[in-house]
């Protein structure tokens, strides 16, 4: 048997314990601990830590395609890795633990003569009641849109940014009238 590849380092505390007690120091590693729980209808419930993690507020409840998202979020917020149990409405229970992606930083600005930035894809929604000229929020809030003379409005979105909505629902909101459109564009 061959020498170990690592140089041992003593083990605080060494001179208090007996002659020949070598046991180890165990130092427990604590990750933050996300249950899914997935029922019969598809819809899940998830808590962290043994706190309920819900969907925003109006939202539909978390369903299993809403699993990346929810990872992504949790990792992408703490920025560590996170054990991970999946308890199926059939008893199957399944643990990982879930490295957050990296984080990429932006590299030069790319030439705008040899390499032009590709248009991103859009989607809109439209909807009447609007009081003229009103503004009208864009939720997921990332816009403002105003009224058109006529009363209506749009809110156009990237759809990167509709692609990171776990419910893909977009809503209208007019500040002055209370008029409200929720839809999926597509």
């Amino acid at each position: 048997m061959g020498r170990p590849r690592y140089r041992r380092t003593p083990n605080p505390g060494a001179a208090d314990r007996p002659e020949g007690g070598d046991e180890a120091v165990e130092v427990p590693v604590v990750l933050p601990h996300a249950v899914f729980t997935v029922h019969e209808d598809g819809t899940m419930t998830v808590t962290v830590d043994g706190t309920p993690h819900e969907p925003a507020a109006f939202a539909p409840p978390w369903r299993r395609e809403s699993f990346p998202a929810i990872i992504d979020a949790l990792t992408d917020r703490r920025r560590t890795p996170i054990r991970v149990e999946v308890r199926e409405a059939d008893g199957a229970v399944f643990t990982d633990i879930i490295t957050p992606g990296r984080r990429h930083r932006p590299t030069a600005e790319p030439d705008t003569e040899a390499d032009p930035a590709p248009v991103p894809a859009l989607v809109v929604l439209h909807g009447e009641g609007f009081v003229p000229g009103e503004d009208v929020a864009v939720a997921v809030v990332v816009a403002h849109s105003d009224a058109a003379p006529d009363g209506t409005a749009r809110g156009v979105l990237a759809r990167e940014l509709l692609a990171a909505s776990p419910t893909r629902e977009v809503i209208l909101l007019g500040r002055i009238s209370g008029t409200l459109i929720v839809g999926h564009p597509g």
